[in-house]
């Protein structure tokens, strides 16, 4: 018999965990790319930062878990989470997801500032209401529009850094939004094919249930050469240098290939292999920016002075 569940670990479910620690990773590297190499780092507001986007993003799960709870019970990915199983009331779940809500609101307003407080709040409701309470029922592109919500961390990270008073400070943040905007379609069909009968027994109209799956699999290979084209323009736009270049075509080749497989797939599951990569492969992409952005001038730095005219 197994042991049930104790109530922290069922609260700690409605959080989301490894999805909202994908969202803090890339907000932490907003906040990395807003510092210039050189400048003082903002401690305080990079710590409280860091908390207040992921009090936003657990607040924006719990409200998933719960107007989700229909879909839940009849999908098998998530027939174990906590109010497809009774383990928690939606009582529970609303008051600690606006206690959530209200901590990250009250971090970012008095730690951070105005301006990273607004654009959190604005991304809590466009995922967690505009999202999942109406676009993920409504129309098959549910993911590419409310994906621009899901988009947003490394404009709030950047945000909490900046305040976006700098002249440059959009057009770099923005850029990074675009990349994951992009990157979301492809990332999240995958696993739409590999569940779609889940999708399609929960009344849920994703695109391989709407479309079919061979109609989806060109929309995930024409959206990943997109993708690749729209990785290369922070080095374009000299945000980033020839090692960042480097490395987001190497990536983006691997994920093309990906893409490519998935047309005639060797198996069922390579539809998941796939979706797995494209987590790897956005990690990896910033992890080359922030390389490509602190390391590299450090290297350089380092160079100039081991070949400096001795006195």
């Amino acid at each position: 018999m197994r042991k049930p569940t104790p109530l922290w670990a069922q609260y700690w479910t409605l959080t989301k965990p490894r999805v909202v620690a994908l969202i803090v990773f890339t907000a932490i590297i907003g906040m990395l790319l807003a510092i210039r190499p050189g400048d003082a780092w903002p401690w305080p507001r990079l710590l409280a930062g860091t908390l207040g986007i992921w009090l936003a993003a657990a607040s924006a799960a719990a409200i998933n878990h719960l107007l989700d709870q229909r879909i839940d019970k009849v999908m098998a990915r998530t027939a174990e989470r906590p109010l497809a199983t009774g383990a928690l009331k939606p009582a529970q779940v609303l008051a600690f997801a606006i206690a959530l809500g209200v901590a990250s609101m009250a971090t970012l307003v008095l730690l951070v500032n105005p301006v990273c407080a607004a654009l959190t709040f604005a991304s809590l409701i466009g995922y967690a209401i505009v999202y999942t309470g109406f676009l993920k029922r409504a129309t098959p592109q549910n993911i590419v529009i409310g994906g621009l919500a899901g988009a947003a961390p490394p404009l709030l990270g950047w945000a909490a850094v900046t305040g976006m008073q700098r002249e440059w400070d959009w057009a770099h943040a923005l850029l990074l939004v675009l990349i994951i905007f992009v990157w979301t379609p492809p990332h999240f069909w995958a696993l739409a094919i590999f569940r779609r009968e889940d999708y399609s027994r929960a009344l849920v109209p994703m695109l391989p249930v709407t479309h079919g799956v061979t109609y989806t699999r060109w929309q995930i290979l024409l959206y990943t050469v997109l993708l690749v084209v729209v990785t290369v323009l922070p080095w374009a736009a000299r945000m980033s240098g020839v090692f960042y270049l480097g490395g987001a075509l190497v990536l983006g080749a691997v994920f093309l290939w990906y893409a490519w497989k998935l047309l005639d797939p060797p198996d069922e599951f390579f539809a998941m292999r796939t979706f797995k990569y494209s987590i790897v492969y956005l990690m990896a992409l910033f992890a080359f920016l922030l390389l490509d952005h602190w390391l590299l001038p450090l290297f350089d730095a380092a160079l100039a002075l081991e070949f400096a005219p001795q006195p």
